[in-house]
Formats: structure tokens, C-alpha cells, sequence
């Protein structure tokens, strides 16, 4: 049996512990009358304990004091509940109802512990305000790069390449064909893609095809695709050409001068039907593509000569625009070394700088590679030189009277051995070719190397291999 001492001692205990805790505690009878509250009530829910002690919680809800009532919620449900409250004070609490149940399963007391979450709910408000934020601003940002074309990424002090590029600009919205000239190197590929970007095709794909690098006897099937089993070798799948994989977008058609005769003539009737008919197939299908072709050949002497038909040719001769050769916009020379090197130097953590007199080097050179030998001298000068400064002695072209002299004593001896010019070509090429070979460890070396394509290199390589059995 407990005596008044031991029941007074338990009370006292219980006070200690309930004022020790950290928790806001409450205790309810089975009817829901508080029975006991922390002391700062008062700082929870806006009421002071003194006067929330012997008030029901249903009459404590009514007022506010706490909504919604953890205790109503367990008398009602007979177990364990946890919700998060709003209280008269303006806080905000997560807070958790015990039953206690006797002998007989009645509640005979509801214990509710609450943990203070304003803090929290403001940073998480505060959090919610600055993504609204930080969203308004990506979406300013966006509508900024919308005004920003893709062009204007393209910058230039050659007035030669900016009447290009206007002429490129204005023709991007249209559905018109465009045919870029230019030698290898400058760039038509980036300009392909500019044109893309800015049309109403954007969204859609840009499918690039070398006509260049894809073996005659595969180049169809590359394009058009091909039905299941259509032949010998053939995936059981079948296969989606490239040509219908630009339907939406953009197909560029890059070294188009290379294509041959017969798929010329499937490419024109592919341009006046819009429709594709797979290896294999017996129905066609109608694709929807816009056409940029790029060449670095002379179509019109290949027209004369038969080796490029006159129709296809005036097909894609819709809108001709000319990319100048480096050499032809020496302007922008001081734009595209800093632009290079703050890029290479990014690329291999370095602090490169280049030496005044480098630009009056370039400047002398002609430049055959255009862009791309630019861009891949500077990335050689990065990766190899060891000093802050790159000294000009490092831009080391020959001398075109050097250059000259040498080209005729190759003549003469390839004169000695009763060899064509179109020979001699062929055997520098195989020269140059066997050279960078043995210096690059990949054909993508190979092509910065020499100043060409990737796929050119392959194609080069695959011809020479076929002319060695």
C-alpha cells in the first residue's frame, strides 16, 4: 500500500521529470482533461498550464489553443497517434499521443509529447522561397539565351565571314536547302549546326552523315536502312536509316561530293517525293527533314565533268553560302588564339600565355588546315611546351619558298620515275598518311595530324590497305 510520503515523493519525482524533459509534455485523463502541462505553456500554445489544468482538450481546440488535438484523435482511435498541430502561440509542432490503458483495456491517461518544428517549417518556407526564386531567374536566363542566337556565339571582325553568317542567319527560319562551300576545316559543321539550332527544327535531330567516310557498298543502307533479313549479313531486327531518323529535324550531309552516281539519283527523288523506301521494303514512307549539305569540292566542275549530277546540283544549290579560308580573315586571328587557349589551357589545368610576336607568325602562314590546324597547333603548344610564355620559335611553319622549292624537287624526281601528277599525289598522300600513322595512336590523332576528318583518315587508310593486295 503507498503512503502519503511515497505518493508525494512520485509526484515530486513525476514534476522533476516532466519540467526536466525536453519534450513539451502533456496529461490527460480517459476524458481528456489535463491533468498535468509543462510549466511554458505559455511559449508553446499560447496558454499558460495553471489555467490550461482542468480544461478539457475539446474545449482547448474550440479556442485554438492547439488544432488539431492529438489526445482527441487517440481516445478515438485507442492507439498511438502522431500529426503535426498549429498552435495559439504561432508555432508549429510535431507532436505525439500515448495511451495508457488499465487492467480492463480503458484509457485512463493520454500522454502527449511535442517537439518545436517552427525553426524547421521557416527554413523549409525560406528553402520553398529561394527554388521560386532561383526558377524565376533560370527562366529569365532562358528567355536571355533565346535572344542570344546561336550566331551570335559564332563571333567574327571578318566582314567576309559575317556577310556568311548573316546570310546564314536569315536563311535559318526558312525550309530552304543549304549548300556550304568552303575548304576542309572551316568550320562548316559548326555552321551546319548554327543553322540547325536556330530554325524551327531545333527540337528535332541533327543527323550528320560524311558522305565521305561510309564505304560505297554500306552507304545506302546507311541512309535509307533496311527492312529484317533484307540481305546477306543484315541484322534480323532490321535497321532505321539515317535519312529517317532526321524526320523532324535536320539532315547535313557533309563531303557531299563524294557521293556516288546511283545513290545521287536516289537522294534527288528522296528530295522531290520526300519518301523513303528501306532496303527490303515494299512501301515507302514519308519523311519530313530540312537539308544542309556541305562540300569542299568544286560541284559545278564536277557537274561539267559527269561526276555530280546537274539536277541534284541545282537541288541543293537553293542557298550557297561560302565559308572563307583562315587566311581570307586574318582579323579574327588575336579572337581565335585566346579563344584556343583559354580552352586548352582549361582542359589541361595550365596557365599558358602566348608571345606578342606569335600573331605576326600566323599571320605569314597560309593556313591550308584553316580552323581546325589552328586549333589543333595551339593544343600541341599547351601539351608540349614547358615555358608560361610560348615562345613564336615554337610556330615553326615552313617558308613558302621553302615550301616551293621543295615541291619542285619532289616533282623532278617523280618526273625521273615517269609517274603522273595524279600519282605523285597519291604517293605523298600514302606518305603523309603512313607518317601519321605511326606518330598517332588513334585515327583521331591521325585527322589532327593532318588537317582532315576522322572518317576522311578511315576511308584513306581502308583505300590504301585495298591498294596494297
Amino acid at each position: 500500500m503507498v503512503n502519503m510520503t511515497d505518493h508525494t515523493h512520485m509526484e515530486l519525482e513525476l514534476e522533476a521529470i516532466l519540467h526536466a524533459s525536453n519534450d513539451n509534455i502533456i496529461v490527460t485523463d480517459g476524458n481528456g482533461i489535463v491533468l498535468r502541462a509543462i510549466k511554458n505553456s505559455h511559449e508553446f500554445y499560447g496558454e499558460f498550464s495553471e489555467k490550461m489544468i482542468g480544461q478539457s482538450v475539446y474545449e482547448l481546440e474550440k479556442k485554438h489553443i492547439f488544432s488539431p488535438s492529438v489526445t482527441i484523435k487517440v481516445l478515438e482511435q485507442k492507439k498511438e497517434v502522431q500529426l503535426m498541430q498549429k498552435t495559439a502561440a504561432g508555432k508549429i509542432i510535431m507532436v505525439k499521443g500515448i495511451p495508457v490503458f488499465d487492467s480492463e483495456n480503458n484509457i485512463v491517461r493520454v500522454i502527449s509529447l511535442s517537439h518545436d518544428l517552427t525553426e524547421i517549417q521557416k527554413l523549409k518556407e525560406d528553402y520553398e522561397k529561394l527554388q521560386s526564386k532561383v526558377a524565376h531567374y533560370e527562366s529569365e536566363i532562358e528567355k536571355l539565351k533565346e535572344q542570344e542566337t546561336a550566331f551570335d556565339l559564332l563571333t567574327t571582325n571578318s566582314s567576309k565571314m559575317r556577310k556568311a553568317r548573316e546570310t546564314m542567319r536569315r536563311v535559318a527560319k526558312s525550309e530552304a536547302a543549304v549548300l556550304l562551300f568552303g575548304e576542309s576545316g572551316v568550320g562548316k559543321t559548326i555552321f551546319a549546326r548554327a543553322i540547325h539550332q536556330e530554325s524551327d527544327r531545333r527540337k528535332g535531330a541533327f543527323i550528320e552523315m560524311n558522305c565521305g567516310a561510309i564505304p560505297v557498298s554500306l552507304a545506302e543502307s546507311e541512309m535509307f536502312g533496311y527492312e529484317p533479313g533484307a540481305f546477306t549479313g543484315a541484322s534480323q531486327k532490321g535497321k532505321k536509316g539515317l535519312i529517317e531518323s532526321a524526320d523532324g529535324g535536320t539532315l547535313f550531309l557533309d563531303e557531299i561530293g563524294e557521293l556516288s552516281l546511283e545513290l545521287q539519283v536516289k537522294l534527288l527523288k528522296l528530295l522531290q517525293e520526300k519518301e523513303i523506301t528501306k532496303i527490303g521494303a515494299v512501301e515507302s514512307k514519308k519523311v519530313d527533314f530540312r537539308l544542309i549539305a556541305a562540300t569542299n569540292q568544286d560541284l559545278k566542275k564536277m557537274v561539267e565533268e559527269g561526276t555530280f549530277r546537274e539536277d541534284l546540283f541545282y537541288r541543293l544549290h537553293v542557298v550557297p553560302v561560302e565559308i572563307p579560308p583562315l587566311r581570307e580573315r586574318k582579323e579574327d586571328f588575336p579572337m581565335l588564339l585566346d579563344i584556343f587557349l583559354s580552352q586548352f589551357n582549361r582542359k589541361y589545368n595550365k596557365n599558358m600565355r602566348l608571345h606578342p610576336d606569335s600573331i605576326s607568325k600566323c599571320l605569314s602562314y597560309k593556313w591550308p588546315g584553316n580552323v581546325r590546324e589552328l586549333e589543333n597547333l595551339i593544343e600541341r603548344l599547351v601539351i608540349l611546351s614547358d615555358q608560361t610564355v610560348i615562345p613564336p620559335s615554337l610556330f615553326s611553319f615552313e617558308s613558302e619558298q621553302e615550301r616551293t622549292e621543295e615541291n619542285w624537287s619532289s616533282l623532278h624526281l617523280f618526273q625521273q620515275e615517269g609517274k603522273t601528277l595524279k600519282e605523285a599525289i597519291n604517293e605523298i598522300e600514302k606518305q603523309w598518311l603512313l607518317q601519321a600513322e605511326k606518330e598517332g595512336r588513334s585515327t583521331y590523332e591521325m585527322a589532327k595530324m593532318l588537317g582532315i576528318s576522322q572518317p576522311t583518315v578511315v576511308r584513306r587508310l581502308k583505300q590504301l590497305q585495298n591498294d596494297s593486295k
